[in-house]
């Protein structure tokens, strides 16, 4: 059996998801002249930089993250005083541009090791950067925990590796101002209470998160506090009303979840202040949008990747347009000028309840949504749509459904995909059954993480 070994690496690319490949340089520190050595036993460890050299516990080539022994010469001082300890963000300590050079390469190795080739033509060599790199989120989903074992409760992002040790959230600086001064309300409230954060081994405690959601063009501000059973809330919601915030609290939700699991799901939830949607607008369009609805994170950087779809669809389709997991039904709306009808398809039912609701807020008759799995519904579906938007979760399209996407004969399917790997694997379906890429592009919506997001254009030969 293999063996843990602590090894120096020498980090010289950047894979997806957030893993730093190198050279494995031996146990003994690195000298000037082995640090020039170019050969060796490759190794993987995630969160590391190219550049850097680490120390790290290896095992079979994949290692953990123990120290950064020298930094890169491309480092900067990180804005964010969270930076080594937070298990939020990735590159704080770079340039931009070195950040969005990092994450290009990072897609287009997966789309050479696929085989997949690029049209010549197509703008993936210069990626699309976020019209903001800090305070862009318009959604936080905080965690409670402790500061250090056994410390003051504290809220925020998680340190990497810990279940409850978590970092505090209102230094965090790719969110809105308005998120760091609830967090820190938040915090000092339960403090006070006495309240704990729910431990999951020892099933103690009750606070388990603090979601946070507002506009980036209305300002409203939606807040969704996440315990288990037994938690006091009393006085809660009078606590955030009453800070001086840029936007406008519209509503504040408990959400009850006595689940193991780490997520945030609702066994119920009981509103504590207002309502329990928000609006916000995109393209200028309105929507209306709920506690667990799906709505990009980054709103301006959602209508730059808006922009590519419309202008992947084009502007001469008449026909159906089918928008396959839709959420809230945005893609489908922005795209109805362009088509006879769009069918949306979205497995969250208050996502499509919202979608509903926001095609008669924009005065728009020729969108239907159907509540239901794509890889059921997309099957009774009998229009024959001359465009199909694809928008899958992380994971991708379940392989069973690709097949009747494509027997649809559809002349072009864009494909927006959050995880590069799930869109390489999906798009080798597509390329082996008819079609080929015609165009192809990466927008950066999520600064100083690794996450991108991209856009395919697929068209039938």
């Amino acid at each position: 059996m293999a063996k843990n070994r602590d090894v120096f690496i020498k980090i010289e690319k950047f894979k997806f998801p957030n893993i730093g490949v190198g050279v494995n340089l031996g146990q003994n520190e690195p000298n000037e002249e082995i640090l020039k050595s170019v050969g060796g036993e490759k190794a993987e460890v995630k969160r590391a930089l190219p550049g850097q050299v680490v120390q790290a516990r290896l095992r079979r080539g994949k290692g953990q993250l123990l120290k950064v022994a020298a930094r890169s010469a491309n480092e900067v001082t990180p804005l964010c005083p969270n930076t080594y300890n937070c298990g939020g963000c990735t590159f704080q300590t770079l340039t931009y541009e070195d950040e969005l050079e990092i994450k290009r390469h990072m897609v287009l190795d997966l789309f050479d090791k696929a085989n997949i080739a690029l049209p010549g033509d197509c703008e993936a060599a210069n990626i699309i950067p976020a019209p903001d790199v800090y305070g862009y989120r318009n959604k936080m989903e905080f965690s409670f925990g402790d500061e250090y074992k056994n410390g003051p409760l504290a809220l925020g992002l998680r340190n990497p590796g810990s279940y409850y040790e978590v970092c505090d959230g209102s230094f965090c600086n790719i969110t809105h101002d308005d998120f760091s001064k609830i967090a820190s309300a938040a915090r000092e409230f339960f403090r006070v209470k006495g309240e704990s954060f729910y431990h999951r081994a020892r099933k103690e405690g009750h606070l388990r998160h603090l979601v946070l959601r507002r506009g980036e063009h209305t300002g409203e501000i939606l807040v969704n506090l996440v315990t288990t059973n037994g938690a006091v809330v009393d006085g809660f919601a009078e606590a955030l009303l009453s800070l001086a915030l840029t936007g406008r609290i519209v509503g504040i939700i408990h959400t009850l979840n006595n689940s193991v699991a780490d997520v945030v799901r609702p066994d119920s939830t009981a509103l504590l202040h207002g309502e329990d949607f928000f609006y916000d607008t995109c393209l200028g369009l309105k929507f209306k949008i709920y506690p667990f609805s799906f709505f990009q994170t980054n709103t301006k950087g959602a209508e730059r990747l808006y922009t590519t779809v419309s202008d992947f669809v084009g502007s001469n389709n008449s026909g159906d347009i089918f928008d396959l997991y839709c959420g809230t039904g945005t893609i489908a709306q922005i795209l109805s000028g362009k088509a006879a009808k769009v069918y949306g398809i979205e497995i969250v039912e208050s996502a499509v309840k919202a979608a509903r609701e926001n095609a008669i807020l924009n005065n728009i008759d020729n969108c239907e949504f159907i509540s239901g799995d794509v890889l059921k519904e997309v099957g009774r579906l009998s229009a024959s749509p001359g465009v199909i938007v694809l928008d899958p979760p992380r994971e991708g399209i379940h392989p069973k459904a690709i097949a009747p996407i494509i027997n649809f004969g559809a002349k072009k399917i864009v494909y927006i995909s959050c995880k590069p790997t799930s869109l390489v694997r999906d798009l080798e379906m597509f390329l082996q059954s008819g079609y080929r890429l015609t165009d192809f592009r990466i927008h950066d919506m999520f600064p100083r993480s690794y996450h991108v997001e991209c856009v395919a254009l697929l068209e039938k030969v």
